[in-house]
């Protein structure tokens, strides 16, 4: 079994561009960003998902949101857990990704069909 990469990004074993860093998190530039902005935010602890340790879930979420207060940028927060629902490396690892009008940025779940959105009465 191979090393996990995220693990040695941490351990400095592995180089990365840094966005920023906390003591229990950190969050770096992608390998392969798919936008300009892009960024993954990774506890240091070594957890497989979201769902393995939700206080280490509720931090990685934290330190997400403390990082993109400053921005009023549209943005996707994306995390995966499982192959089948696209997690590549199993360490909870949060992707930040800038949206624009017209990007024309498929999620991962895009399935090809257009579905109408309800409209919605305000106060109704």
């Amino acid at each position: 079994m191979s090393p996990c990469p995220f693990c040695e990004i941490v351990a400095g074993r592995a180089p990365a561009t840094f966005v920023h860093e906390w003591s229990d998190v950190i969050a770096i530039v992608p390998l392969n960003p798919v936008v300009d902005g892009h960024t993954l935010v990774i506890p240091k602890r070594h957890v497989p998902d979201f769902a393995s340790d939700p206080e280490v879930s509720a931090d990685a979420m934290l330190h997400a949101a403390q990082l993109m207060r400053w921005t009023d940028r549209p943005m996707n927060l994306i995390t995966s857990r499982g192959r089948e629902a696209t997690q590549s490396v199993f360490h909870l690892h949060l992707h930040l990704v800038p949206r624009a009008e017209g990007d024309e940025l498929a999620l991962p779940w895009h399935n090809g069909r257009r579905r109408a959105i309800p409209s919605v009465t305000p106060g109704a």
